[in-house]
């Protein structure tokens, strides 16, 4: 298992790395939004490719940032069904949503996502808009998006496992909105505690 759980490290590391820079492709989009909305305003001048670029860099924050998020436990979760199961039927759970759904997902869209970034590359796919910019670019992000899902979904496979066995702590226990309101519960039902002590 030790092993595993250097795999799963260095995928961790990359998509922490992955997810830093994608940061700065929202700053980038601000300041290309404003830039153009002042030209356009200011001088009547327009630009496809200026438009483009910023949904290019909103499809590469989405996409390449998908990761960063599952590795962050920032991912939506149905807190509602699972929050009165026990910590060990949740990471159950998990294990069989990463196995059953997530990686066969995510195979899927990379089997299916490369030729359709592939063809677009080959015949150098140009936007339909005047001026607009070329297309694989953003195309490229479906399969890559997707190839650092699957491989975070792998990590948090193997960290799961590994919790299960009693092999490490898991580290998002009081991470995320569910550990959040689980740390305030307890901390609630401890200071009541206190106060019914201290009125003894």
């Amino acid at each position: 298992m030790h092993s595993f759980l250097k795999i799963s490290s260095a995928i961790d590391a990359l998509n922490e790395r992955v997810g830093q820079i994608v940061k700065w492709f929202i700053l980038a989009a601000v300041i290309i939004s404003t830039v153009n909305a002042v030209i356009r305003k200011v001088f009547n001048v327009s630009s496809n490719a200026w438009l483009e670029m910023q949904w290019y860099l909103f499809g590469a924050v989405f996409m390449l940032g998908a990761a960063y998020t599952f590795l962050k436990n920032e991912h939506i979760r149905i807190d509602i069904v699972t929050g009165n199961f026990t910590k060990r039927t949740r990471d159950w759970i998990d294990v069989f949503g990463h196995v059953f759904f997530l990686i066969p997902f995510a195979w899927i869209l990379i089997y299916h996502g490369i030729p359709f970034f592939y063809r677009s590359f080959a015949i150098g796919e140009s936007s339909m808009n005047a001026g607009g910019l070329v297309q694989w670019p953003a195309k490229i992000l479906l399969p890559l998006g997707f190839m650092l899902l699957l491989a975070q979904g792998i990590s948090e496979l193997i960290k799961r496992i590994a919790i299960l066995r009693g092999e490490m702590v898991d580290p998002h226990v009081f991470v995320g909105h569910h550990g959040a309101a689980e740390a305030e519960a307890q901390r609630l039902l401890e200071a009541a505690e206190e106060l019914a002590k201290a009125k003894n």
